[in-house]
């Protein structure tokens, strides 16, 4: 059973930590082949949303408010486990940041800096492509804003 939880970096326990930087590693830095510095100290300041099965982080993203990445909100290391892709749990967790981002920072703005092939993805969800294509660890990126 999938379980979701929307917590402050103080409130994780270090398990839930340990496997949320787990997770993110495995998907972008060994699967996507993209060496860069996961801990980037920006995890202090956000929210973790996050659904776990059996203990185990299935879908995480990250909540930073304005001023931190952007002038604007944004969610961040938007990611699913292998296990779980396919079973609609992106979507979900899509809808819960942003629902989350408009009750924690009272705005419904929300810049991200997309991976390109997840363009209609995130545009299905009201963004838009406000930049070129550009090249962020390796990989082909767009900023989008909502």
């Amino acid at each position: 059973m999938i379980t979701w939880h929307f917590k402050s970096f103080n409130e994780l326990t270090t398990k839930e930590l340990y496997e949320i930087i787990r997770l993110r590693i495995q998907v972008f830095v060994i699967e996507q082949n993209a060496p860069y510095q996961d801990c980037d100290l920006k995890d202090y300041v956000a929210f973790h949303l996050f659904a776990t099965e059996n203990d185990e982080v299935m879908a995480y993203t990250r909540l930073l408010p304005a001023g931190i990445s952007y002038k604007e909100p944004c969610l961040g290391r938007v990611v699913t486990s292998e296990l779980a892709r396919g079973k609609g749990l992106g979507k979900i967790m899509l809808t819960l940041g942003l629902e989350a981002m408009e009750s924690q920072f009272n705005t419904t703005d929300c810049r991200i800096s997309a991976q390109l092939y997840l363009k209609e993805f995130y545009e299905s969800y009201g963004f838009q492509q406000v930049s070129e294509v550009y090249l962020e660890d390796g990989l082909p990126h767009i900023e989008m804003l909502r």
